[in-house]
Order: structure tokens, then C-alpha cells, then sequence
């Protein structure tokens, strides 16, 4: 594989999975919830982006809030990655285009140890050389989600490919520029504590990932929020501002507007979105709405 193509198998993967790795999760025992207005509805689904096929089938409120919507909302358009055009854009957003590179932007213990970790993995740092740190750790992270067993064929994939099917409405919160932006962004301006941080929480992401997937099933709030909104606020409170607080912020407009109209929406995003003070569930009560668990 040449370095071109490998950077973009790296960010076919990273879409494939809505950028969203790090805040990918599922809420409560079933995971589905229904916000209503005075006069419509709109479901609210915590994903998990990337699963196992043994974590199938999904609880069946997936099922029924997809049976009774008409459109079907995830956080961006999965299916564009196809486009080639798109891939050349996400190349140049999540790539240095300029001297800049992993050596010059990295402390000599982050680059060292960013070196060892691939090379025990058998990919030359080489390959990711010009990678912007955001890049670098969602590749990292993909590939050892992969190792463990997990798959892109995750909740929001499962239900694109259904929608499609089914000729449902699509919709998105946002655009896939967008959530590459946020990738982007990663690290900046604390490249070599973010690459360490990162390198530590690869070390830990099999029990990560088995933690979520049991709070998945049995309805353990608290650990969701502990594994995916709590240490992200503390530990890193401008990436949690930026990754969740301000996305939720600009996604509530949007879910009023559905509560507004005629139609039905299923709107699934990954669940730590949903969780915590600025989660959305809790911003849209504390507008009013009544908000109830299927």
C-alpha cells in the first residue's frame, strides 16, 4: 500500500464510523427515547458506532421507534464517502499540507512512543507521518477496535443501509466537513499530551469497550457517563466543549424543528450525546418537553 492509498483507507474508516469513536456509546437498557411536544413526537436513539455481529440483534426498540418514524436522522451522511470528491476534501482537511509533520509538531518522548506503539502493531509510523493527531489516534483506535473484534457495521450503519432499503428519508445534523473539522482539530496546540493521553487509553479500550456494551445492556447510567462524559469533561474540558457540548447545542434547533412539523423522526447519534447536564436529553426537558424511556 502506497502512502496515498493508505491515507485514504485511514479516512474511509474513520467515516465509516461517523468520526465519532471517541464518544460512541449506547444509553440506558434500551437505548431509545421519546421526546414529545404538545402535538408530535421524535424518538432519540444512543448508538454504539462500531459492534461485534455477536451484540446483535439490537433491543427491539430500535425496532419499533424505526417502525414508527418516517425519517431517519444520524449525525452525519454516511453514504458520501463513497464519493471521491469528498475523500480528496477529508484527505487535505486531516492531512499537513504544509513542512509541518508528526516529527515537528510531536516532543521527542511523544514521537518515540508513537513510533513503538506501531511498530509493535506492524504499521510503520512512516505511513501516518503526515496525519494530524486527530487522524492519527481515530486510526489507531479503529484498528484496535478491529483487533478485539468489533466491526463498522455499527448502529448508525445498521440503520442507513435499512432507511435505504426501505426508501426512508435520510437526514443528517451535520456535514461530513463538519465532523472531519472536529477530527481535525484534535490535539491541536497539544499534540504530544494528546498523542501520550491517547497511546494510555489504547492500552485500556478491550475493557473500555466491554464496560460500554455491559452499561449498554443492563441500563447502567452512571458508568456511561463515567466512561464517556465525565473523564472527557475533566481531563480534556476544550474537547469535550467542542466534541459534545456546542454539537448538542446546535443539534436542539433541529430536533425542535421536527417536533414542529407533521412527521415522525428517528434520531440516532452516538449516546454520549445524550448523557449528562449538557447531554440532550436534559437540554430538551429543560425546555419542556416531556421525555420518556421506551
Amino acid at each position: 500500500m502506497n502512502e496515498i492509498s493508505g491515507y485514504k483507507a485511514a479516512i474511509t474508516a474513520i467515516i465509516l464510523v461517523s468520526g465519532a469513536v471517541l464518544c460512541g456509546t449506547a444509553w440506558a437498557d434500551t437505548s431509545v427515547w421519546e421526546v414529545r411536544s404538545d402535538s408530535n413526537s421524535v424518538y432519540l436513539g444512543g448508538t454504539v458506532h462500531l459492534l461485534r455481529p455477536t451484540d446483535y440483534p439490537l433491543p427491539e426498540e430500535f425496532e419499533q421507534a424505526y417502525q414508527a418514524s418516517s425519517e431517519i436522522y444520524l449525525e452525519t451522511d454516511i453514504g458520501s464517502m463513497t464519493d471521491l470528491s469528498v475523500q480528496a476534501q477529508l484527505l487535505q482537511q486531516l492531512t499537513y499540507q504544509d513542512e509541518r509533520s508528526l516529527k515537528t509538531v510531536l516532543s521527542n518522548e511523544a514521537y518515540t512512543a508513537l513510533s513503538d506503539y506501531t511498530e509493535q502493531i506492524g504499521m510503520p509510523l512512516m505511513i501516518m507521518e503526515k496525519f494530524k493527531p486527530g487522524m492519527v489516534v481515530s486510526t489507531l483506535q479503529i484498528l484496535e477496535f478491529q483487533r478485539v473484534g468489533f466491526t463498522p457495521q455499527g448502529v448508525d450503519m445498521y440503520f442507513n443501509t435499512r432507511a435505504m432499503g426501505d426508501a426512508k428519508t435520510l437526514g443528517q445534523l451535520e456535514t461530513v466537513q463538519e465532523q472531519i473539522g472536529f477530527l481535525a482539530a484534535m490535539g491541536e496546540g497539544n499534540e504530544s499530551e494528546f498523542i501520550l493521553l491517547s497511546l494510555k487509553d489504547l492500552a485500556e479500550t478491550n475493557a473500555v469497550m466491554e464496560d460500554m456494551i455491559r452499561a449498554w445492556r443492563t441500563g447502567d447510567n452512571a458508568s456511561l457517563a463515567d466512561l464517556f462524559v465525565t473523564e472527557m469533561r475533566t481531563e480534556t474540558p476544550d474537547l469535550y466543549d467542542s466534541l459534545l457540548r456546542q454539537r448538542n447545542l446546535r443539534w436542539i434547533p433541529q430536533i425542535e424543528q421536527m417536533l414542529r412539523d407533521s412527521d415522525t423522526e428517528f434520531v440516532l447519534v452516538g449516546a454520549a450525546h445524550l448523557v449528562g447536564e449538557d447531554g440532550l436529553l436534559q437540554l430538551l426537558q429543560a425546555k419542556g418537553y416531556q421525555i420518556r424511556q421506551l
